[in-house]
């Protein structure tokens, strides 16, 4: 692979929006979503899914409010995706594409609002893939029930700490400890703690941001009844360790999309897509083939 190809400013309703590119700008535009409400960014789903480049054009960008790009409200569900889709056509537009259509590859919190850019712009996907997502915020019982049986793996960790996660955090301090305190719950691979200190100190978040995106008009997302509205080609992949978007919520969602396909990745936790990588890129490859 290629040395890491610089990072640039694309302006999308109001916001200055970070992202990076690969791939032949001519190809299908295949755009990678984040997780982490307040705290995600574009890096290493630009790093998981750069392979694809060969065959698609990879657009991985920061949210607004999010990691390189501007704090320019108001932060979202609706916002993000009408983002999505303004992005979709600023691409199109400028490298004159003749298949107009996107892939969309959405993780955990990206999952979330690739489900609702299948419903909202179905007509305007031919691929969607999840990874490691639910849909709906009842996700967060059964993750409860996870951390009770896990505790012994993150042992700074506690049920209190969970609850400020899918609710609200004071200021950035206290967001920034507690998710170093949980760090251990999202890999199988043996944590390394002198590297999450390093993750955690130069980790970008805001808890404004967080706070917004799980404020009473958003917490509440539940996509189920829908969808089956979503008609475009689906992959869902999840590891079967996965403690925060268990698989059983996978399902849920490969239950209510018709035709969908449903991978579930043995030995890997929620980042399933960079810790078993070979597997979930050839999954990839065959499922678009």
């Amino acid at each position: 692979m290629s040395s890491t190809p610089p990072l640039k400013y694309v302006k999308i309703n109001g916001a200055d929006l970070a992202y990076k590119e690969a791939g032949d700008a001519c190809n299908q535009l295949f755009i990678t979503l984040h997780g982490g409400r307040g705290l995600g960014s574009h890096e290493s789903d630009f790093e998981a899914y750069r392979p694809l480049s060969d065959k698609y054009h990879i657009i991985s960008f920061d949210f607004r409010g999010h990691g390189q790009s501007s704090f320019t409200p108001p932060y979202t569900f609706k916002q993000i995706v009408n983002d999505i889709e303004t992005i979709r056509i600023h691409f199109n537009t400028i490298y004159n594409k003749i298949e107009k259509k996107l892939v969309i590859c959405g993780g955990s919190f990206g999952g979330f609002l690739a489900q609702q850019y299948a419903i909202n712009y179905n007509d305007n996907l031919t691929h969607l893939i999840l990874r490691g997502t639910a849909p709906s915020y009842e996700h967060e019982e059964e993750a409860f029930q996870v951390l009770e049986q896990r505790l012994n793996k993150a042992p700074l960790a506690s049920i209190n700490m969970l609850k400020k996660v899918f609710s609200n955090f004071k200021d950035d301090d206290e967001m920034r400890l507690i998710m170093f305190a949980i760090g251990p719950l999202y890999s199988e691979i043996e944590y390394n703690p002198d590297k999450g200190l390093e993750v955690s100190r130069l980790r970008k978040l805001s808890a404004k941001v967080h706070n917004d995106l799980y404020s009473e008009e958003e917490k509440y997302f539940d996509y189920r009844p829908k969808l089956n509205q979503i008609k475009s080609k689906t992959l869902i992949i999840v590891g079967d360790k996965d403690w925060i978007c268990p698989p059983s919520q996978s399902k849920l969602i490969h239950e209510g999309i018709p035709g969908s396909q449903l991978l579930i990745v043995p030995d890997a936790n929620h980042s399933v897509h960079s810790e078993k990588n070979q597997e979930v890129i050839a999954a990839i490859r065959e499922f678009v083939a």
